[in-house]
């Protein structure tokens, strides 16, 4: 058995995550549990991956059956799952056309590619400018630290790839700066991550979204994060009533298997033609199938209605935490996206969850605790994360 706190030093992997030191070997539903057996309540997702919980049956069962047939065949031919999940895609949204790919940075980088395509071959243009804010988050590939908008991202990685230029998340005053002659798009998340679980001002957003279309500059959210029912809804753009251009979605649209995606509007689609951009492993047998099987059971039962009701409840819940507990400064976010602002180090609260009382939360920044919980959790187990909170807070290692 390999022990993660003796052979740390002596790990073959990359020391490009700061690890929390237990290994998980097994998970279903809103547990996790190690190699020594204990079972820990997931309130991560595997970072708002796994939001049909761990292990779902129904996605089992379909990638299951799909391992028995064919894993692999390239996108040189038609791969029905594939067709099967866009077609699903486009049918829940305002869009018309997706393209697969593997991860949530690959995704971005095509969204990036499709903006600057649509106005250099689509519209004649020499626009190749794209708009993203500070304190975003869009990938860890050089083009995408590069559109994100954290120093600290992109520390060491000089020279960043030009063409990014970055605005005052928020900031309704900013706007007037917002479209120069070479922009051709702006990027944005509709809640921040990362970047503290920050959601976007819906008036800001309405000004941004009203100046982008009065000058044919493309609206690109990405939806890594906040897509597959982590705000309640499919996508939070809709949580916002606008239409973006281009989504970027990963994370929660496999249920944990790898599989990212972009979506766009037709006009903006037909910039992607043979040859333009591709993917060998993108929406291949095996990754489709996980992501169709969750596509329809979030959208094929009440899934998102009862998480609605679950995730008010939570907030509720939190509110009422907050008021009685000094060390909150404040509750934000949507949904089951959830950030508390704490006034010590964030990750000292979660380690002590996680010691003293098998819960398991994430931090986004020195001082928020970043709270995901699957959309299948059960009222009972919000009330044992609530407890286990509350005990935190109290310094009760009990």
């Amino acid at each position: 058995m390999f022990d993660v706190l003796t052979d740390k030093i002596n790990s073959c992997v990359m020391p490009t995550y700061n690890r929390f030191p237990i290994a998980l070997k097994k998970g279903k539903g809103s547990y996790v549990w190690d190699q020594e057996d204990k079972a820990y309540l997931d309130y991560t997702s595997g970072i708002a991956t796994c939001n049909l919980g761990h292990v779902p049956a129904t996605v089992k069962v379909a990638i299951e059956s799909q391992l028995n047939e064919l894993w692999h065949c390239s996108n040189l031919y038609t791969i029905p799952s594939q067709e099967q999940l866009a077609n699903k895609l486009v049918e829940h949204t305002v869009f018309d056309q997706v393209f697969f790919c593997n991860s949530g940075a690959e995704a971005n980088e095509a969204a990036i590619k499709i903006a600057r395509r649509y106005a250099q071959e689509i519209n004649q243009s020499n626009k190749y400018e794209i708009v993203t804010f500070n304190q975003s988050f869009h990938g860890r590939t050089l083009a995408t630290l590069s559109a994100t908008g954290q120093t600290k991202i992109q520390a060491g990685f000089n020279p960043l790839t030009p063409g990014f230029r970055y605005l005052p998340y928020n900031d309704r005053k900013a706007l007037k700066d917002l479209i120069r002659q070479e922009t051709c798009a702006v990027l944005l998340e509709l809640v921040q991550g990362e970047g503290g679980v920050v959601p976007a001002d819906q008036i800001w957003v309405h000004e941004l979204v009203r100046l982008c279309k009065d000058n044919d500059v493309l609206v690109m959210v990405d939806e890594i994060q906040t897509g597959i029912g982590r705000t309640g809804s499919l996508f939070v753009y809709e949580n916002y009533q606008i239409e973006p251009d281009v989504i970027s979605v990963a994370k929660g649209l496999g249920s944990g298997f790898p599989i990212g995606a972009i979506l766009a509007k037709n006009d903006v689609a037909k910039a992607f033609q043979p040859g333009s951009h591709g993917s060998t492993f993108g929406g291949n047998p095996l990754a489709a199938t996980a992501g169709l099987a969750t596509v329809q059971t979030m959208m094929q039962t009440d899934l998102l209605t009862e998480a609605k009701q679950k995730m008010a409840y939570f907030w509720s819940e939190l509110k009422g935490l907050a008021s009685k507990t000094p060390e909150i400064k404040q509750i934000r976010g949507k949904g089951f996206l959830i950030g508390i602002e704490v006034k010590g180090k964030a990750i000292d609260y979660v380690t002590k969850a996680r010691k003293a009382h098998q819960l398991l939360i994430l931090v986004a920044g020195d001082n928020v605790i970043r709270i995901l919980p699957p959309l299948t959790t059960t009222k009972e187990e919000i009330d044992y994360a609530l407890a286990k909170l509350k005990a935190v807070f109290e310094n009760d290692n009990g």
